[in-house]
């Protein structure tokens, strides 16, 4: 599942943080907080976890993704490891090839979360960098992602991946992992692609509709089966 979800932020918020995250933020050598392969493939800043600045960005990133219903139904999150924060820029530009770790330990409380799904929420608006894709291997090609700021892309954290070089400019992100209810992803993919259907259908003949009625069950039935709380 490959996710663009719009709008994550508003414009209030997204001058908020692009004002919180400049170049006197506590930034510390991105490499610290990567696992075994991939220490040797990222070269970036990332924001010092130990900062109280930290602490306050990443409630208000929870508190925008919690308020989406497209990103609760795409990714069904049971835990959300605590969003963390990068810049791309000047000698500190880009992250080679790397797959995420299948299991994160978070500092901020302690818990151990899977990595399902991965999630970028960008911050930078595309015309004020160069490069600083997200590229994505994937059998038929790369798949290469910059998105407008505030706007997120949700991906599976199996997937090979990388952030090309910033050759202008800073690409200042958000970045964090789900583990979600389901852990199947094909399971997942069937169950948003009938919530979706679903929508449609409450939209053009009304919630009381006995299709509607049944198929709502049939949904929660599945989900009843295959989530694990």
């Amino acid at each position: 599942m490959f996710l663009h979800i719009q709008n994550v932020l508003t414009a209030e918020e997204i001058a908020f943080f692009q004002q919180s995250l400049g170049p006197d933020a506590p930034w510390v050598d991105g490499a610290r907080s990567a696992g075994g392969q991939a220490q040797h493939q990222k070269n970036n800043l990332q924001l010092s976890q130990a900062s109280e600045l930290s602490a306050q960005l990443q409630a208000k990133v929870k508190a925008a993704v919690h308020r989406s219903a497209l990103f609760f139904s795409a990714a069904l999150p049971r835990r959300i490891f605590n969003p963390l924060f990068n810049n791309y820029g000047d000698g500190t530009n880009h992250y080679g090839n790397h797959v995420d770790s299948a299991v994160m330990h978070s500092k901020a409380d302690g818990c151990w979360v899977r990595s399902d799904l991965s999630c970028t929420l960008f911050l930078t608006a595309p015309e004020d960098y160069d490069g600083g894709e997200l590229v994505i291997a994937q059998a038929l090609g790369e798949k290469r992602i910059k998105l407008p700021a505030g706007d997120l892309i949700l991906y599976p954290s199996s997937t090979v991946h990388q952030v090309s070089p910033v050759t202008r400019g800073h690409r200042i992100c958000s970045f964090f992992w789900v583990e979600s209810m389901v852990r199947g992803l094909e399971q997942r993919q069937l169950l948003f692609d009938m919530d979706m259907a679903l929508l449609k259908l409450r939209q053009s003949v009304g919630e009381t509709d006995p299709a509607v009625i049944a198929l709502s069950g049939s949904y929660h039935n599945l989900l009843r089966m295959w989530a694990d709380v």
